[in-house]
């Protein structure tokens, strides 16, 4: 190998490498993040316990979510985009044949009561995760997260971000109707 073709080789191949970085960069900037896929989609819903935020002697568990069409939320009180979706969530739990069920995460007990009891509760059961055992078992890295469980437990969407008239029109409703179309299993 001559000098001059180690030296092309030494510009050539930390070029390519910078080159693919950007093409990666530019890749990822055009890609919607409320759009990151779950690994529980078409699974099980992950088995948990945890004590419920209104009623720490009662027990929040997966059985919640089994027999039933579920809208299960991951929400904080310090998190801006659950409180924006909140009022979307009161008027969802008037709709009939869903159940929603809250999963209050990484939040003070104290701080999330004060929110439920300002605005409302529009969930059947809240669990309470104030050390995130349940939000990794369910791959929760943000909220709000929005999981759509149908009647025998299976995870069919996840939906990153607040829930707003638009979300619920165009994906959550269609997914839900046709969920609540399949036929029941004894």
């Amino acid at each position: 190998m001559t000098i001059q073709s180690k030296r092309l080789s030494l510009f050539v191949l930390p070029l390519a490498i910078f080159i693919a970085l950007v093409g990666l960069l530019l890749f990822g900037l055009t890609q919607d993040p409320r759009e990151v896929p779950s690994p529980l989609i078409g699974k099980s819903i992950p088995t948990f316990n945890t004590p419920d935020l209104i009623d720490p002697s009662r027990q929040v568990t997966d059985a919640e979510l089994r027999g039933h069409i579920t809208l299960f939320n991951v929400w904080a009180s310090w998190c801006p985009a659950c409180k924006a979706e909140h009022p979307m969530l009161m008027q969802l739990a008037q709709q009939a044949g869903i159940q929603l069920i809250g999963l209050n995460w990484k939040d003070e007990r104290s701080a999330a009561l004060q929110v439920i009891n300002s605005t409302g509760n529009p969930y059947l059961f809240i669990g309470y995760d104030r050390d995130n055992r349940v939000g990794l078992d369910w791959g929760v890295y943000g909220a709000p997260e929005t999981f759509i469980i149908d009647r025998a437990g299976i995870i069919r969407h996840k939906h990153i971000g607040p829930i707003d008239q638009t979300v619920w029109d165009d994906t959550l409703a269609p997914l839900i109707k046709t969920l609540q179309a399949e036929p029941h299993s004894p």
